[in-house]
């Protein structure tokens, strides 16, 4: 499956724009903006991640809502 057709693993509607490099389920690695954002904000925030669009948008994510301090790590190719 294309990384194009792919869908969140969470809500399975929504265009996936981080991948979960160590998910505690393996069903769920792909999140879309929307769910990935409910889970910052439900402080439980994806600790290793790599950006599926090229920009940093769970970056930004992380920025804006999480009130937790912790070291992220940035899964490069």
């Amino acid at each position: 499956m294309g990384a194009h057709r792919r869908k969140c693993d969470w809500c399975g509607s929504g265009t996936p724009i981080v991948r979960d490099m160590e998910p505690v389920n393996a069903d769920y690695q792909y999140w879309c903006e929307e769910c990935a954002r409910a889970l910052i904000i439900k402080g439980d925030p994806i600790e290793t991640y790599r950006e599926l669009e090229g920009e940093p948008i769970y970056g930004r994510l992380l920025d804006e809502h999480c009130t937790l301090k912790r070291f992220y790590s940035f899964a490069r190719a």
